[in-house]
């Protein structure tokens, strides 16, 4: 069993920056894949990053990419979404997942944290 916790939202001005981050309890954190996630009012869910056990294989969604970084700390266990140059269009709740194998689906992970707000105003 899995459990995520994310923090860092918030409300920011275009071209702002924000640095998420996500907790997770797992005794055995460093054998999951993490990614992050968001869903737009009146969206579907949809792929923001991913991250492999060792960093060495990352995934972003084209429209992220060059703006946001995503990174973990397997000794601390977590994980972090840079973003920065935000724009309206990133206003979303962002949530934090874990995954048994590498995927950039949604429903592939299998844990998922409650989320956390970010808006990004005009």
């Amino acid at each position: 069993q899995v459990q995520l916790l994310e923090s860092g939202g918030g409300l920011v001005q275009a071209g702002g920056s924000l640095r998420l981050s996500c907790a997770a309890s797992a005794q055995t954190f460093s054998n999951y894949v993490m990614g992050w996630f968001r869903q737009a009012p009146g969206k579907e869910r949809a792929f923001v990053a991913a991250v492999n056990w060792n960093r060495g294989l990352t995934a972003y969604a084209d429209s992220m990419k060059g703006r946001f970084t995503i990174s973990r700390d397997n000794a601390k266990k977590t994980v972090h979404l840079q973003m920065n140059s935000l724009k309206p269009e990133d206003t979303a709740v962002y949530y934090c997942a874990a995954a048994a194998r590498w995927s950039v689906v949604g429903s592939q992970y299998d844990y998922w944290g409650p989320g956390t707000q970010v808006t990004v105003s005009s």
